[in-house]
């Protein structure tokens, strides 16, 4: 794909005119990473990021490491995933980008926006945006999506813009969120960032797994680090897949998604290039072998002090055994044991997901923020 020109967006008198927004990755451009390792372009991208979530958040908890960032956005079979990076007078400041699914959700794109925090209110949101709504047409992609998060300091006793279809809403005066909305974007879902402070005293797991035992007489509990086992992997895979349609996704024009063995691996190997470690505890059902619930914690030696919850999930029928609670006290004690330099956890659930939620208060995760998940049709 060619390199777009200023000449590629709408007259706007008013915004600085960039020198050129320029792509910075599509699959097999190998620009990401050279032999002396990564492109001055890509270390300029990612310090965007990083100047994005110290600004708002103080910290880079959320923020993925540059290994992370470099394996995500080399894309895979699954996803196709653009990066592009806007310089103003030669400087860099924003990029944008297009994610495109490859096997399910075809008709749906993710779309980003990130502008320097020196560089906002000048229109280049504006701009980038329409360039990633560009490629998203191109691909025929009729349903675009995208998220962002605000602290929760920010939504305190302000007007919110509730959610379409989900519960909760976001602070109407918040920028990304007037950006969004005047966008076209429909906010649909809002979910909830927690933090759990490390450690959790022994007692209260203890207690938390006593309770939670009583109810799973007829379950066993099971864990891998890394790498799950052979013998699982299929279930596990069947899991995953559960995973994409059984969470609450509001309104949001989402398809399952089809996992198998070779997807999972692909995944752990994905994570491992990107020196993520993982901890996953399952639950399996005594009387037929059944893999039935699972929860992820990962964490990064590049930000030692920080876990991320990734899914928790018990499927239909076999929920009302608080196999939630257990596997995920079992988790966090060996997650906790396995990397000490931790001090807290972060996870994200939906605001109609009450369920989990209550887990989440039960072990003393606390609100940290919010993130809405954004939806536009094309006509």
């Amino acid at each position: 794909m060619a390199d777009p020109t200023p000449d590629t967006f709408p007259a706007n008198p008013a915004a600085p005119a960039l020198s050129a927004v320029e792509v910075l990755h599509e699959p097999g451009s190998g620009t990401i990473a050279g032999s002396a390792g990564y492109t001055a372009d890509f270390e300029e991208c990612h310090a965007l990021r990083v100047e994005h979530d110290l600004a708002l958040w103080g910290n880079l908890d959320r923020c993925p490491t540059l290994p992370e960032a470099a394996e995500f956005w080399r894309g895979s079979e699954y996803e196709e995933r653009q990066l592009y990076l806007a310089r103003l007078n030669g400087k860099a400041v924003g990029t944008c980008s297009v994610e495109l699914p490859l096997r399910e959700n075809t008709h749906t794109a993710g779309i980003d926006v990130l502008i320097g925090p020196t560089y906002r209110r000048q229109g280049l949101g504006r701009m980038l945006l329409l360039h990633a709504e560009s490629i998203a047409r191109e691909r025929r992609r009729t349903s675009l999506y995208g998220y962002h998060e605000v602290p929760l300091a920010a939504a305190d006793g302000t007007p919110l813009l509730p959610a379409k279809s989900g519960a909760g809403g976001l602070p109407v005066a918040e920028p990304a969120v007037a950006f969004a909305a005047a966008s076209g974007y429909e906010l649909e879902q809002v979910e909830r960032s927690s933090r759990l402070e490390l450690p959790v005293a022994p007692e209260l797991l203890a207690r938390l797994e006593t309770e939670a035992s009583a109810a799973a007489g007829d379950y066993s509990i099971t864990g891998w680090d890394d790498a799950c086992p052979e013998d699982l992997v299929d279930a596990y895979a069947l899991l995953k897949a559960r995973m994409s349609t059984d969470v609450p996704i509001a309104g949001m024009d989402w398809e399952g998604e089809d996992w198998d063995a070779g997807r999972v691996r692909d995944e752990e190997r994905t994570t491992a290039r990107s020196g993520l470690q993982s901890a996953v505890t399952a639950a399996l059902h005594s009387a037929t072998g059944e893999l039935v619930a699972y929860t992820v914690l990962n964490w990064r030696p590049g930000v030692p002090a920080s876990i991320a919850q990734q899914d928790t999930l018990v499927t239909a029928q076999h929920r009302g055994h608080r196999l939630g609670l257990l596997i995920k006290v079992a988790n966090l004690r060996h997650a906790q044991a396995r990397w000490p330099s931790a001090h807290s956890v972060l996870t994200w659930n939906a605001n109609e997901n009450q369920h989990m939620l209550a887990i989440n208060i039960a072990l003393g995760f606390r609100p940290a923020g919010y993130e809405g998940e954004w939806q536009k049709r094309l006509g």
